[in-house]
């Protein structure tokens, strides 16, 4: 059975954050060749995840391309994906892949252990989402060695104007890791937290990290493997 990849981002307005996006689904086209892989979104952008499973000819995967549950995924993808020849992949976070390009965004500014990092996320409303940025923080934590902070630029949780504010009390630097996919309004924002610095978004530059892309592969796999076998007992059973 052919299971197409459909790659699905927030979508934005923002070109360099389109940009971006872009060179994640080449990199996976590329990592990939034997795959059908489709871009879809679930706002700002079309064509919309819903309409772009609908029109493939065969099956599909969604993979979102965001960091944690949320609205959209728990919404539009699993709407997108409510038919029998369909499927909804987890979301990229937490996974080591994404802590190693953690590391890698902070050794790229200069990062030391003298300096106190907090891990920043866009923010929700949704329990399940900050709990899984929190997780991503300790898996962190781990690898840089000391216990990692969590603020978030909006939803319900601690902002990290107020994060920033507590932890340079204690005269360190303190560096912002950007637990964001692309640039455009949320980094904007983390910008202007009143941290020492802040680090680029995982997704940065022309090309997206191999560990990206493999990550985004490996999500699909997962899921159409699982449809794979659903699809394979339903013809038995029938």
């Amino acid at each position: 059975m052919t299971i197409s990849l459909v790659a699905t981002s927030h979508g934005t307005s923002v070109p360099e954050a389109r940009e971006a996006i872009t060179s994640l689904i080449d990199g996976v086209r590329e990592a990939a060749p034997h795959l059908d892989v489709h871009e879809a979104f679930v706002d700002v952008q079309d064509p919309y995840v819903g309409d772009v499973v609908e029109q493939i000819d065969g099956a599909a995967v969604v993979v979102p391309l965001l960091l944690a549950p949320g609205f959209h995924v728990d919404v539009d993808i699993v709407n997108a994906a409510a038919r029998p020849t369909a499927a909804a992949a987890r979301t990229l976070g937490p996974d080591a892949r994404l802590t190693r390009v953690l590391l890698k965004r902070l050794a790229d500014v200069g990062a030391t252990r003298d300096d106190v990092v907090v891990l920043a996320g866009a923010g929700s409303t949704n329990d399940i989402a900050l709990r899984s940025v929190d997780a991503a923080a300790r898996m962190l934590g781990t690898a840089w060695g000391s216990p990692i902070p969590v603020g978030h630029v909006g939803g319900k949780a601690n902002p990290i104007e107020d994060v920033v504010r507590d932890v340079a009390r204690s005269g360190r630097r303190v560096v912002v890791a950007s637990y964001l996919m692309a640039p455009g309004y949320f980094f904007d924002k983390l910008t202007q937290c009143g941290a020492d610095v802040v680090t680029q978004p995982l997704l940065d530059g022309p090309v997206a990290d191999p560990d990206l892309v493999s990550l985004v592969i490996d999500r699909y796999a997962e899921a159409a493997d699982l449809l794979d076998q659903t699809h394979t007992a339903l013809e038995r059973w029938m």
